[in-house]
């Protein structure tokens, strides 16, 4: 009787094999009718960007301009909004000393996408929306989420920083106190 047991179970085994294998073929037979009569997607186009370059910037104090967004400060562009053609612009920027909270400590915000700021040298004090008050020195680092408000409050009188922005071009909003 075990004999049988055991053979009944063999045969319902390759029973199962040959049906199990059966199942494989005609599922991928139909996975194969409906991929043909399925028409596939197109995925989005994003437009095309033009090229980027190569961007070098080597330290000059000649080209330290006032010519930026806040008139106590001289930005140092290092070439990178034209070599992306305006996916991002990255500069470095000495605060003119002293400061003058009743000029730089005003609240405001940027339409960015993107923007990352490192001291490269001395220190400044920044107020952020939802963070307070922070004392940024020599190799800190932070990111401003975009539109975040945020004011400087007081800074060294050597404070440089590097400022990484997306895109290159962006507004600035001046916000009431």
């Amino acid at each position: 009787m075990a004999k049988k047991t055991k053979s009944r179970s063999a045969a319902q085994a390759a029973v199962k094999k040959r049906s199990g294998a059966k199942a494989v073929a005609r599922s991928s037979a139909r996975k194969a009718v409906k991929a043909r009569t399925t028409p596939a997607k197109a995925a989005p186009k994003k437009p095309a960007r033009p090229k980027q370059r190569i961007a070098i910037s080597h330290h000059r104090e000649e080209d330290f301009k006032a010519d930026g967004l806040r008139v106590y400060a001289k930005y140092r562009d290092l070439g990178i909004a034209e070599a992306s053609h305006g996916l991002a612009q990255a500069h470095v920027i000495r605060l003119q000393g002293p400061c003058d909270p009743n000029e730089v400590s005003k609240l405001h915000f940027h339409d960015v996408e993107f923007q990352m700021v490192y001291v490269l040298k001395g220190w400044v004090k920044t107020y952020m929306d939802g963070q307070g008050e922070t004392l940024m020195k020599e190799g800190s680092a932070w990111t401003q989420p975009p539109k975040i408000k945020h004011m400087i409050l007081d800074y060294s009188d050597d404070v440089e920083l590097l400022e990484v922005i997306l895109p290159a071009e962006f507004r600035t909003v001046e916000l009431k106190a």
